[in-house]
């Protein structure tokens, strides 16, 4: 059931499947990407007795801005702190949590800071936490500032218009470099594109890419949530990581090290043939750890 529900700062466009009295689980999209990528989950999540949120983040879908003044901020503080406020506007007091890309960085936050929220976390591509100190005065490895090309772009005011112009494009180009084995079906992918039609995109996602390296002023409103990320604080809630073994933007090896930051329950599986879009490619694996954490709590 399509639904909606305001915050503070949003009128957040949202999926629900399932009683209201169920458990929940939240499943939270990727750039450029849709609550349409976890369709392949709803079934198996809800034969479980789950309930299912799959909400369109800040500047995707059917997701507003209350006010025409509120900075368009793209910052991993606002994203976490808006599923934060989502729960709260549910009555949720606490869930299951699973994301990647964007979504993943969400759920990780609310995860380390508000772990009484989350009873597991299914995090795709690891520990999403920037470490914006260190992206900013560090490069990469030339394979990896490679890979990362759109992000370069999307500081330039040539990719500020590129992205306004042939957004649709850009990020088809991203799903086949990103996930070289998915293959593209072309009404799910016009589905998805049509979610980028919102007039917040490329507001929310210059800023996303710009503020990571410190090249954009963050909102007033989450600098105390941005000064607590910047000590990288760990995750205690039980997590299982998948990464996909062809990811082409955020490869296996970027996160075989993150059993660091996670003091709790922790598995990490690399899954054959699947990409970045791992929850269109391997849903039945995000519907597993789910479920493994379910039964754990």
């Amino acid at each position: 059931m399509r639904a909606a529900l305001r915050t503070d700062r949003l009128e957040i466009a949202y999926y629900d499947h399932g009683p209201k009295d169920a458990p929940a689980a939240i499943l939270l999209h990727g750039f450029p990407d849709d609550p349409r990528t976890y369709d392949g989950a709803i079934a198996g999540l809800r034969a479980a007795g789950l309930r299912v949120l799959v909400p369109y983040l800040r500047g995707y879908g059917g997701t507003r801005f209350l006010d025409a003044a509120t900075p368009r901020s793209g910052q991993q503080a606002a994203l976490a702190a808006d599923l934060r406020d989502f729960m709260d506007a549910l009555g949720l007091k606490s869930a299951l949590l699973a994301g990647y890309d964007w979504g993943g960085r969400a759920a990780c936050i609310v995860a380390a800071l508000w772990p009484e929220r989350v009873r597991g976390l299914v995090s795709v591509n690891g520990y999403a936490i920037q470490d914006i100190a260190a992206a900013a005065a560090t490069p990469g490895h030339a394979a990896q500032e490679h890979r990362y090309w759109y992000q370069w772009y999307f500081h330039t005011p040539r990719g500020a218009l590129g992205l306004a112009q042939n957004r649709a494009a850009l990020c088809r180009l991203m799903w086949q470099l990103w996930s070289p084995n998915m293959g593209i079906d072309d009404a799910a992918y016009a589905a998805t594109a049509a979610s980028f039609d919102n007039a917040d995109f490329v507001a929310v996602v210059l800023h996303s890419y710009r503020h990571r390296y410190a090249q954009a002023p963050g909102d007033p409103a989450y600098a105390a949530i941005e000064t607590t990320l910047a000590a990288r604080p760990p995750i205690t809630v039980p997590t299982i990581v998948l990464h996909g073994a062809a990811d082409g933007v955020d490869p296996v090896e970027n996160t075989r090290g993150h059993a660091r930051f996670f003091t709790g329950f922790y598995r990490r599986e690399e899954i054959p043939v699947a990409g970045h879009f791992l929850p269109r490619e391997a849903p039945a694996r995000i519907v597993d750890a789910l479920l493994e954490l379910h039964a754990k709590t």
